[in-house]
């Protein structure tokens, strides 16, 4: 099935992401996103609940309760897009936001079709996600 993330695929995209310790003095070729200290509270604070979202995604999933997966995947959605503090977003350059706006929207399409669509879709849409947190966590850095 196209766009359908296999476990394999998952864990060779994580492994990417992992620096072996013979790595460890590497350059991290990230971009800084220049935040100062309390909007680097407040964003990581932000990154901490989409990685609870969606295992709270991932739990509804596997029990197969939709309002689980709904109500966890609403809380990183559109209303946390627009709750992010106005200092925090003017820093944001355009290259985060073309990740990070189109990463909010599929929260809010996981919310809207674990409601009634096969458990399927919500599990793809769930895949394409994390490939939005991988490509955003591999160009950026909060500091």
């Amino acid at each position: 099935m196209p766009g359908k993330i296999t476990p394999t695929v998952l864990l060779t995209l994580v492994m990417f992401m992992i620096t072996p310790a013979s790595q460890a003095d590497a350059v991290d070729t990230r971009q800084s996103l220049g935040l100062s200290d309390a909007e680097q509270i407040e964003f990581l604070a932000e990154m901490r609940q989409m990685l609870a979202s969606i295992q709270g995604i991932v739990a509804g999933i596997g029990t197969e309760d939709r309002d689980a997966i709904a109500a966890a995947a609403r809380l990183s959605g559109n209303r946390m897009a627009r709750a992010t503090p106005a200092s925090v977003g003017a820093k944001l350059p355009q290259s985060f936001k073309e990740i990070g706006g189109p990463t909010h929207l599929l929260f809010e399409e996981i919310a809207i079709r674990a409601e009634t669509d096969d458990m399927a879709d919500p599990t793809i849409l769930t895949g394409r996600t994390l490939e939005q947190c991988l490509a955003c966590h591999a160009r950026f850095r909060a500091d």
